[in-house]
């Protein structure tokens, strides 16, 4: 009878090379289709704010909420009580609470690092728990607080909301996508190199990610516009943004 023969240290070594190269070939595929997921579930939840927001001018008369001193990330406070409209550390989603089933829609799975770089803070909350509900960024600019959406120039070119670090960003150069229509100017100058803000800006250009650098992802955004369509934006100083997709004027 024939003795039954094991691998030879050469046929493993053949078989773990093999393995190698197709793990190699897989884990960058199986990380992309991963971040695909996370951004068509961003998508999701910027068009089911979208609905929520056309409910919410529906009953108050096509005016959007002036969101005045409700600059925070939350939702409830310490004790778990719901935080009202206009309360400093709430979240601008409270005005929508209402149309809502779940408050997860506001957030987006690909926001990584928030916990570490959260712009505000709060003592006795769960960083990692307050950002998977508070992950985009309102359009507040001025001229938009509690403005009937009937005087915008056109509700499909004009942004509500963006993945951003800021819950509420004003608008101007320092924290939004536009440069102030000057080409070759920057946008986002509060969050790039010597900004004051600079250590988030990988949350704002958060999918499809290519580059480690500090103020450089290769990524982009997604945008939710006044009209409920959702679209992205690529990695950008700002050229191609106009400034009245913040303001809804004609020009």
């Amino acid at each position: 009878m024939r003795k039954p023969r094991g691998f030879t240290l050469i046929e493993l070594l053949v078989v773990i090379s093999i393995i190698a190269v197709l793990l190699a070939i897989l884990i960058p595929s199986l990380s992309k289709a991963r971040e695909k997921v996370k951004d068509t579930s961003c998508k999701s939840n910027l068009k089911n704010i979208g609905l929520a927001l056309q409910m919410y001018l529906d009953a108050y008369d096509r005016k959007i909420p002036n969101t005045g001193s409700s600059n925070g990330f939350l939702w409830v406070d310490g004790a778990g009580n719901r935080l009202q409209p206009g309360a400093g550390n709430a979240y601008w989603g409270v005005y929508y609470w209402d149309y809502l089933k779940d408050t997860k829609i506001f957030g987006c799975p690909s926001l990584q690092r928030a916990p570490e770089g959260l712009i505000y803070t709060y003592p006795g909350q769960d960083a990692k728990k307050v950002i998977q509900h508070a992950a985009f960024g309102l359009n507040h600019h001025s001229k938009n607080r509690g403005r009937n959406t009937n005087t915008i120039y056109r509700q499909d070119e004009f942004i509500y909301a963006t993945d951003h670090a800021e819950p509420r960003p004003e608008c101007g150069t320092d924290d939004s996508f536009h440069n102030n229509d000057v080409k070759g100017a920057m946008n986002l100058t509060q969050y790039r190199q010597g900004g004051s803000r600079f250590y988030v800006y990988r949350q704002i250009f958060r999918h499809n990610i290519r580059s480690s650098d500090a103020d450089k992802t290769g990524g982009r955004a997604n945008i939710l516009w006044l009209d409920g369509h959702v679209s992205f934006l690529n990695e950008t100083t700002g050229d191609d943004v106009l400034r009245r997709w913040y303001t809804g004027d004609r020009n």
